[in-house]
């Protein structure tokens, strides 16, 4: 009842918008008490206030980005239909030639970084196809839209709002012209704005970060957010195990790693890892897979890949994906 009459209330809310897509009241319901919290919060003086006023009020509703958050989730695929939604010739293939393309730069940044370059190109491929699918819609429109007219999330698309007025000195383009996703995600690894404010990265030295036509920024910046959230050079993602008639199951937490290699040997789940540390943290993984029950070890860096999307599906998916690039393209770079 309460999401019917909430949906009401936007549909009255459309209808009331001009052609331009404006309320004929004020820009935005709370844009004053809004603009008056960042003021505050980001010391900012008169002209500097005006300045984000006008793009409030120069931001559009967007009645489609309510539409997409609000559409029904649906019920979550298991990992035999989510698989082949990324694990496809295309994907595999393009994914390779766009390795083989940038190798250089990408063999540069997993250098600096320790992040495989085959895992920076399956992040970009898996988010926005290697570059072609960015988003369409204003990044200041979908972010307005989402602070003032879906309260259910109100809090966290302020906040992405107060950080991306604050990105300008940093970005490409004014605030108002970048595109991206009905969420605000930007540029080709789909970069929120606390993400860009605390991980992106200016990788051509041009003082600007570029995440939407600059590969040296794309790149670093995708690896940084890896490296900033643990990623373990030259350490194993995850491995298939078997499973023993009597297996003891582990108490689970998502993709965090909650026991060790051994402590999970020793419950019955075994891998063909040699030399795999029985001490390196990991946790188990059951994913429903086209031939039946998968089991895996997880470690660190799936846990790490979990944190730019939190679904494990998402993760594997990543990771394997990765593997069918880097093998596709000749090796890792």
């Amino acid at each position: 009842m309460k999401n019917q009459i909430f949906l009401l209330a936007l549909a009255l809310l459309a209808s009331a918008t001009t052609a331009h897509g404006r309320a004929k009241s004020e820009p935005h319901p709370g844009a004053s008490a809004f603009l008056n919290e960042l003021a505050k919060e980001a010391k900012a003086d008169r002209h500097q206030k005006q300045i984000w006023r006008d793009l409030l009020h120069d931001a559009k509703y967007q009645d489609s980005v309510i539409k997409a958050i609000t559409r029904p989730a649906e019920k979550t695929k298991p990992w035999k239909e989510y698989r082949p939604i990324f694990m496809t010739e295309t994907r595999i293939s393009e994914g390779a030639k766009f390795l083989n393309a940038n190798r250089e730069l990408l063999e540069q940044v997993t250098a600096e970084t320790g992040v495989p370059a085959e895992i920076i190109v399956a992040i970009i491929g898996v988010e926005t196809s290697y570059g072609k699918i960015t988003g369409t819609y204003r990044v200041l429109d979908a972010l307005t839209t989402l602070s003032f007219y879906y309260p259910p999330r109100e809090p966290f698309f302020r906040g992405e709002l107060k950080r991306y007025l604050q990105l300008s000195p940093h970005l490409p383009a004014p605030l108002d012209e970048l595109k991206g996703s009905y969420a605000g995600a930007m540029g080709w690894g789909q970069f929120m704005p606390t993400s860009f404010h605390n991980w992106a990265m200016d990788g051509d030295g041009d003082d600007k970060i570029d995440l939407w036509s600059s590969k040296p920024d794309i790149f670093y910046s995708i690896a940084n957010y890896f490296v900033a959230h643990g990623w373990e050079k030259g350490q194993p993602v995850c491995d298939r195990a078997e499973v023993a008639s009597d297996a003891e199951r582990p108490q689970l937490n998502s993709t965090e790693p909650l026991h060790t290699v051994g402590t999970l040997a020793a419950m019955g789940y075994a891998v063909n890892n040699p030399g795999l540390d029985l001490y390196r943290p990991a946790t188990m993984l059951e994913l429903d897979g086209a031939e039946g029950l998968e089991t895996w070890l997880t470690y660190q860096n799936f846990y790490v890949i979990s944190r730019y999307n939190r679904s494990p599906l998402y993760s594997m998916a990543v990771h394997q994906l990765s593997q069918e690039i880097a093998k596709r393209a000749g090796g890792p770079a």
